[in-house]
């Protein structure tokens, strides 16, 4: 049986895992749109793609999805995998086409990811020299991020600067004293990172559907 063109979906919000009582939504997905949705939790990992299509939900930005689970073959899959952008290691780093950046914090299961947006970090407290972007750009004046994948998630290449713990404390405390009152209430109080992420789109790369 070849993959469903559309599928039937439900979806809810969920909260801290749990699915709450709010209401339950109905709405048809075409198959690049449901296909994004996963891509965008799992990557291009067909096993785990093939297997949250069987099992038929899949919790993505909040909120629960179910549907009435379907087969797919490795070909299939691999036809529909073929649409989403693999890794390419060569994209050299480019700081005009950073578009935002996450303080990784922790790791393990006490992984913390702050993103900051281009556009909040852009404007510059009265009296500063430097906006938080310049702060964060400035960065990587003595060292280059590295390569480290294409993330379905973020629709971007990501690039990861590894930082010293007193190097961290110090660019974490010019941003929040450099940052407008919504940013610094934003990132005041978080421990210094251990690595900064610089995202960069691909100006080609169009997922083939996302869910409304």
């Amino acid at each position: 049986m070849p993959l469903p063109e559309t599928i039937a979906l439900r979806f809810t919000e969920e909260d801290a895992g749990y699915v709450t009582v709010r209401p339950v939504v109905k709405q048809t997905f075409r198959l690049a749109e449901l296909a994004d949705m996963v891509v965008s939790v799992t990557g291009k990992n067909a096993p785990r793609v093939q297997q949250i299509f069987r099992a038929g939900t899949v919790a993505y930005n909040g909120y629960r999805y179910w549907w009435e689970g379907f087969s797919s073959s490795e070909n299939e899959l691999a036809s529909l995998l073929a649409l989403f952008p693999d890794d390419d290691p060569a994209r050299l780093f480019n700081p005009a086409q950073v578009s935002a950046v996450s303080l990784e914090i922790g790791d393990g299961t006490q992984r913390l990811l702050v993103a900051i947006g281009r556009h909040e970090a852009s404007a510059k407290k009265l009296f500063r020299k430097r906006s938080p972007w310049e702060i964060l750009l400035a960065t990587i004046e003595d060292s280059t991020p590295r390569y480290e994948k294409y993330s379905h998630a973020d629709r971007a290449d990501v690039y990861r600067m590894h930082l010293s713990s007193e190097t961290a404390a110090s660019i974490l405390r010019k941003i929040v004293d450099s940052s407008p009152r919504a940013l610094r209430k934003k990132l005041s109080g978080l421990p210094p990172p251990a690595s900064i992420l610089f995202l960069m789109p691909r100006a080609n790369s169009v997922a083939p559907g996302s869910p409304p």
